[in-house]
């Protein structure tokens, strides 16, 4: 018997790519709401919840749902610290993820931020749009030569170094979890303080955990060379974003492109162009010109949200089979 799943957070593409893969035809609901303390009781009548990056999965919730009899929640995401694991086996509650969708995606969307920050492209569209076609402040700066340095060298880590390789960087990457022999060839595995003091750019490729929350903050910064381009396509909460404002104001920091923020729950993936933004600290990012930020887009590419479907959509039918050795298990 298929098992009826609610799946939260969900949007328009989410439907579109559940509902085309779903060949063993689970029973989906969605719904448009975060799942949380306030929402949790949504769930009523389901055996599986589906969540998303901004779906808070804390003790109180994950009790609840014990309660109301569901015991899965498959992420449609790789990260999961978002789940509070314990509770979830505490209450005997199986977490399942997405552990690769598209490296390339994200990889990739590093890269554009990098492109867009070096040669202003954002700067340029606006003024080409007012017929000002003039050069000033546009100035940018080769990537041939540069240094580069990879926080993570897991699947994604490595795709990004291997498309910084190819234009010619010099590749630096910090990893406690990896060896030199598992990098692509060319780049070189240092400490972070290393890192920090000889690269140009720097990009997060790492998972959020309690060591590497806050990874960026006025300390490490101060170790890296002024002018520095910082780059965040993976947990918001990697970067004191306090700090990093006091850098791009004495200009330590030059250049700042982040796909996600510590406190973007209440932001992204929403339509607020008809309010204003209440969080005085995203507020005062926006008003950098030498800042871009996109609203955690990284991922959304078509066969990204294809495998995110398949996967996610595996993993339950697997559950509801009892192959659970066949599970992306947490």
């Amino acid at each position: 018997m298929n098992i009826k799943v609610k799946v939260f957070s969900s949007k328009l593409y989410d439907e579109e790519f559940f509902n085309r893969f779903n060949d063993k035809k689970l029973i989906l609901e969605y719904l448009p709401y975060r799942l949380n303390e306030q929402t949790v009781g949504l769930a009523e009548g389901a055996q599986a919840v589906c969540c998303f990056v901004n779906d808070v999965i804390d003790s109180t919730v994950i009790r609840a749902l014990k309660e109301q009899g569901i015991s899965l929640v498959a992420l449609r995401c790789a990260g999961f610290n978002n789940v509070d694991l314990e509770a979830a086996k505490t209450h005997g509650i199986t977490v399942c993820r997405v552990p690769d969708y598209s490296p390339f995606a994200v990889a990739e969307h590093a890269v554009a931020l990098i492109l867009d920050l070096n040669r202003n492209i954002h700067r340029a569209y606006n003024r080409v749009r007012e017929n000002d076609y003039s050069l000033k402040g546009l100035m940018g700066f080769d990537l041939y030569g540069k240094k580069v340095g990879v926080i993570g060298a897991g699947k994604i880590g490595k795709a990004f170094i291997n498309i910084m390789q190819g234009f010619g960087c010099e590749v630096l990457v910090a990893d406690p979890f990896v060896k030199q022999a598992e990098l692509p060839n060319g780049c070189s595995l240092v400490s972070n303080s290393a890192l920090f003091e000889q690269c140009n750019i720097v990009s997060l490729h790492c998972p959020l955990t309690p060591e590497t929350h806050h990874l960026i903050n006025e300390q490490t910064i101060q170790n890296m060379q002024p002018g520095v381009m910082l780059i965040n396509t993976s947990r918001g909460a990697l970067v004191d974003t306090a700090a990093v404002i006091k850098a791009l104001k004495s200009r330590h920091i030059g250049y700042l492109g982040i796909d996600v923020y510590e406190e973007e729950a209440d932001l992204f993936f929403e339509d607020l162009s008809n309010t204003f933004i209440e969080d005085d600290i995203f507020a005062r990012l926006q008003t950098f010109p030498n800042v871009v930020i996109t609203g955690h887009q990284a991922f959304f590419t078509k066969e990204a949200m294809q495998r995110i479907a398949e996967v996610t959509l595996d993993n339950i039918n697997n559950y509801s089979l009892g192959k659970i050795d066949d599970m992306y298990c947490v």
